[in-house]
């Protein structure tokens, strides 16, 4: 069958859906061609520059969902125009000098608006409050609070709740001197990128060196200093511990945006559970996208993986998930990509280590903790570890998979349950974070013979 992504507007369909909500199971191979939604981290990116360029953008192919509209909104307190009604969003930046007095910014669950954010409401003169859901207030952000503070920006993050956590003010004085900061941004790539998006338009630009563990996810920054570059912006740095932005303009850029390749996991998966062919439309030749590297993982796992002409296509093995091989590797890099790889690892019939992640316990949950709760709950055998998970084979049965308002939680969940009876998943509505009606999207999937959907 083919299956493209709904039309943009707003998410109706996950928010009536029953909860616990019955997985789909396939009863035959699935064969499907995809077209995702936009890359999330790369749309989100491009408001903030577009935000900050020199003249009017276009973010073609955005990506419609909670956290880009959070963005949206954010921007625009802070002065930008940002119109959001068609596919391709149209921005006009926040002016010189801008004012915001009092403006508030809603984080939600968005971690790039929690820390890309407040180096922007230091160049607009007012007092900026951040704010977000109730979890956003256990996800760290004190680094990049005290590395503003270090580059001449006023804030307060102590007046309501603890240090170095939302809520917290940003004074703006429309100007932020900018310079040299140490920070240990080994929590997060997002410490290092929120600096450097903004790092331009401060005075004297920003350096930013960090000194700690391993940073995690380093195609993230990647991403942003490719991003600058393309903007005319200069960058300098070794790329793994010191980024330097120069000081100047930012050119104005239209953005055409990738399909969000993350957000490819649980369809590839699909594909290797049923033991079917699924193609994800319009994947990019090269690309700084953490979900590249679900081509190798899957292969590992002994999919067949083929670039085709329009995208990419994988092909599950014949017997699907009880012929998937298991995995040792390191996702330090592209640990977002876990819950996915994590339930396809329950579901495989050889044994699999997954290290490197123990930074993803400070993500929307702690997923490795409510990894192995969650598929340790449906049958599996999977021992939680300071950095990762050990999963071994298992005979896996029907039951409730708790999400934790984490779209990637719900994504290893429909996982499961596309090989399992009886799977039944809380709160799928959070999938919108990144892709507005997933759930009837997925279930589209399922159709006639080839599955079965329960009410």
């Amino acid at each position: 069958m083919s299956a493209t992504t709904p039309a943009a507007g707003p998410d109706t369909s996950d928010s009536s859906t029953s909860d616990p909500w019955a997985a789909p199971t396939a009863t035959a191979p699935v064969a499907a061609r995809v077209r995702l939604p936009g890359s999330k981290s790369i749309t989100n990116r491009a408001l903030v520059l577009a935000a900050l360029a020199e003249g009017p953008s276009v973010v073609r192919r955005a990506l419609r969902s909670r956290d880009t509209e959070l963005m949206a909104s954010a921007l625009r307190a802070l002065g930008a125009a940002v119109d959001t009604s068609g596919e391709n969003w149209h921005v006009t930046p926040m002016p010189p000098g801008a004012t915001a007095p009092r403006a508030e910014v809603d984080c939600g669950l968005a971690g790039t608006v929690m820390r890309f954010v407040p180096p922007l409401a230091g160049l607009v003169d007012g007092e900026v409050s951040f704010d977000g859901d109730p979890h956003m207030r256990n996800r760290p952000i004190g680094e990049v609070l005290t590395a503003l503070r270090g580059l001449g920006v006023e804030l307060d993050d102590t007046a309501v709740g603890d240090a170095g956590a939302l809520p917290f003010v940003v004074r703006g004085s429309g100007i932020v001197p900018g310079g040299t900061v140490v920070i240990d941004a080994s929590a997060s790539s997002q410490f290092v990128s929120a600096l450097l998006l903004a790092g331009a338009r401060f005075e004297r630009g920003v350096d930013v060196r960090h000194e700690g563990k391993p940073i995690p996810s380093l195609p993230h920054i990647e991403m942003t200093v490719s991003m600058l570059r393309e903007r005319g912006v200069t960058v300098e740095g070794d790329g793994a511990n010191r980024w330097a932005v120069m000081p100047g303009p930012i050119a104005a850029r239209d953005e055409t945006v990738e399909p969000d390749l993350s957000n490819a996991a649980p369809f590839l998966a699909l594909a290797a559970v049923s033991g079917g062919s699924v193609t994800v439309e319009d994947w990019p030749q090269t690309t700084t996208q953490a979900g590249d590297a679900l081509r190798d993982l899957l292969a590992q796992m002994g999919c067949t993986v083929e670039r085709v002409t329009d995208g990419l296509r994988v092909t599950g093995p014949a017997g699907g998930h009880r012929e998937l091989r298991g995995l040792e590797v390191d996702l330090h890099d592209v640990g977002e990509l876990t819950p996915a790889i994590a339930a396809l690892c329950a579901l495989a019939s050889t044994p699999s280590h997954l290290t490197g992640i123990g930074h993803i316990r400070a993500h929307e949950t702690d997923r490795l903790a409510a990894l192995a709760r969650e598929l340790n709950g449906l049958g599996a055998a999977v021992t939680e570890l300071p950095d990762g998970l050990r999963i071994g084979p298992a005979a896996l049965h029907g039951g409730v998979f708790g999400t934790y308002a984490d779209h990637r939680m719900a994504h290893a969940g429909v996982i499961v349950g596309a090989a399992v009876a009886d799977v039944r998943v809380e709160n799928i509505a959070t999938t919108s974070k990144t892709f507005t009606d997933f759930a009837g999207f997925w279930s589209g999937l399922f159709p006639g013979p080839a599955g079965r959907t329960r009410d």
